[in-house]
Parts: C-alpha cells; structure tokens; sequence
C-alpha cells in the first residue's frame, strides 16, 4: 500500500514570540500542500511571562527546570497563550488548524525524567504516542498543532521538548506516513560560514556527521539537532529538513 505523504514542521519559540517571522512561518506552512502537522515551542515567551509573575526561570544546559510553579506557567502559556495565537492565526489563512497537548485524547504520554543525575522537575520523556488518535484527526481535515506538553496518564501535565515532541510523532507515524520533517532554525540550513548565505550545506549524511562537528563547521545546539535528525531517519521517517523560516521546501536535507 502506499504510504500518504505528511509534513511535520516544528518551529521554536525564537520564531514564535516574533510578530514578522511568525507570520511569514505561518503563510509558508499554509501553503504547504496535502496532509501536515505543526509542532511550537514557546520558552522565551514563557520566561517573561513568568518573571512577570515572580516565577523564577532556571536553566541547565539550555534546558529549564520544571517545579510545581513553573509548571503552572508553561501549562498557560504553551497550551493556552502561544498555542491558541498559533491557531487563530491559522484559522485565518484557511487552514483548519487544533490545538492539542499530549493530554488531549490521550496523544501523547510520557513518563517524568529520573531525578539523578539532575533533577529537572516536571519534565517529561515520551513513551507513547496514539497514532490511531492522531490519523483520525488528520483523516477528518484536521491539522495538529502540538504543544510541548504531555502528561502522565495519572494526572499531571509534563514539560516536554517540541523537537522531541515532533521527533518521537514523525518516527510513530511513519509506519502509516511518508513522513517529512522539517526544523525550522533563524538560519537557511546547516553553514559552512554563517556570514555567507551562499555556503548552505544541502545534504548532510551521517558519514558527514562526525568530520562537519570535528572541524567546527557543526557546533553548539545544531549537534543534537542534527542527532535527534538522524534519529528519526533510521526510524523509519523518509526526510529530515533543517531550514528557515521563509523556505520550507528549501534549506539542509538529512539523509541515511
């Protein structure tokens, strides 16, 4: 049987809390053709807000440490503020956009992170995802919004990483689906030299992997970026996408 083809697009919170590159990464996704889900970070956007309520946000290696209140912070904001923003505006330029959260029919479920050797809090691992839930909403002319929140099944909602979020659903769906999936980075792909637009590496493989990140060329929060891409390809997803915001079908492809 052939597989339909799906794109799944995650965009981080840098391009979301920013009013013009929101709006351009929307109209991209808008007009991307056939079945798609979208999956949105939102921390920068949860750290102000926070600060505004006397939350205090605190990092360990780029990634935030999830206590009882903080909690309550990025429930609001990822499933309500950035989430609904996302949808509206999705609603507007005739896609027929749903929010959801791992919660919501039971998507996605994760198990809290072992507290050693750092304890993150809140933070969830994903273990599950209903596939048969999601192809219901895809097959009904719905396109998923993912926020990066799961839970646990037994009541508690748990932070969780949008690229892992649209990882671990792109490898669960690609049994069904011929899955594309697309990161969406502030730069056109993965560069040789991030001054010069016209040194954009098209194609990554995981032979190139190892000598790109020896000679500096891959560095800092691209390296698990192009890990969780490689990933996903040996799970079975067809095509892994780093670009930006303006060129969804252009940017570095990743393959085996």
């Amino acid at each position: 049987m052939t597989r339909r083809k799906l794109n799944i697009v995650k965009v981080g919170g840098a391009v979301v809390e920013n009013e013009e590159s929101l709006q351009s990464l929307l109209k991209s996704f808008s007009g991307l053709k056939g079945l798609k889900i979208l999956s949105h970070g939102g921390g920068k956007i949860a750290t102000k807000i926070a600060a505004s309520l006397g939350v205090e946000s605190k990092m360990i290696d780029g990634r935030r440490v999830t206590n009882a209140e903080m909690l309550k912070v990025v429930t609001m904001v990822y499933a309500g503020l950035v989430n609904k923003t996302v949808v509206a505006r999705l609603q507007a330029l005739g896609v027929n956009a749903l929010g959801l959260t791992g919660a919501d029919m039971n998507i996605i479920r994760s198990v809290r992170r072992p507290a050693q050797p750092v304890d993150f809090g809140f933070v969830g691992d994903v273990k599950e995802v209903d596939t048969k839930a999601l192809s219901k909403l895809i097959d009904a002319g719905a396109v998923p919004v993912l926020a990066p929140l799961t839970h646990d099944k037994e009541g508690s909602m748990l932070n969780t990483n949008g690229d892992t979020i649209a990882s671990s659903v792109a490898q669960a769906l690609s049994n069904e689906y011929e899955i594309t999936l697309t990161f969406v980075s502030d730069t056109p792909g993965v560069m040789k030299d991030l001054s010069d637009p016209d040194s954009l590496i098209p194609t990554i493989t995981k032979a190139d992997f190892a000598p790109l990140v020896e000679d500096g060329t891959i560095s800092e929060g691209m390296i698990p970026k192009l890990q969780n891409a490689f990933d996903a390809i040996e799970s079975g997803v067809s095509r892994v996408v780093i670009t930006s915001v303006k060129d969804l079908e252009g940017g570095t492809t990743i393959t085996a």
